[in-house]
């Protein structure tokens, strides 16, 4: 399958260097074709990696994920293209960190809104998926560095694209009965409201592999 993951950083490349090395084609989107980090990606990375645009990686893309910085995600997904993200799942994955916001940071909005569901509302066409946006990045593509069990978030308001994403995380190696399923795309407001949670428990534990269990008699 063919992916695009916009965003250079540290989330970017890991989720990039994973869907590689799962036999998927990547293609990694900045700002502008050429970006230097990007292209070192592409050098580590090997044959099935690339590099371009926002707008080139949207293109090539089957699925989209959107690994920019949360707070000019929908700069960069304009920049993506609304016809190229057209009717393909757009696997948001950011949290909408308010820049300058200082230690913790704090979050540009929230309570009656969300990240993906500006994206949502701003790209009707696409079928948006919130998930991973609650554990560090290593975690993302290897929840096993988490001993025992714990649970992964997804919503989205599309069943099938969420059934897709599904499968995808299983393939990341998060077992099937990890996954919960929150429902609607509103329910990111949930998961992007845990950063603030989430950034504590990093200063107290000291490290960043962590992950919640939800535990209840159905899980």
């Amino acid at each position: 399958m063919r992916f695009g993951v916009l965003g250079t950083g540290m989330v970017g490349q890991t989720l990039a260097g994973k869907l590689v090395s799962l036999g998927h084609e990547v293609k990694m989107g900045a700002r502008q074709a050429g970006n230097e980090k990007a292209q070192a990606w592409v050098a580590s990375a090997g044959p099935s990696a690339s590099a371009g645009s926002f707008a080139e990686a949207a293109r090539f893309a089957e699925i989209v994920i959107n690994a920019t910085a949360g707070a000019w995600s929908l700069e960069a997904l304009t920049a993506a293209g609304a016809e190229n993200l057209a009717g393909k799942i757009l696997i948001d994955v950011a949290n909408p960190i308010a820049p300058n916001s200082g230690m913790p940071p704090q979050l540009s909005f929230c309570n009656s809104d969300s990240l993906a569901e500006r994206i949502q509302r701003t790209f009707p066409a696409s079928r948006v998926v919130k998930t991973l946006n609650t554990v560090n990045a290593a975690v993302m593509v290897n929840p096993a560095l988490v001993p025992g069990r714990h649970h992964m978030f997804l919503c989205g308001d599309d069943a099938t694209a969420k059934s897709e994403v599904a499968a995808l995380l299983v393939s990341f190696g998060w077992p099937p009965e990890s996954l919960i399923d929150l429902g609607g795309i509103s329910n990111a407001r949930g998961t992007e409201m845990y950063l603030a949670l989430w950034l504590r428990l990093w200063g107290v534990l000291g490290s960043s592999p962590f992950n919640i269990r939800v535990v209840s008699n159905d899980f």
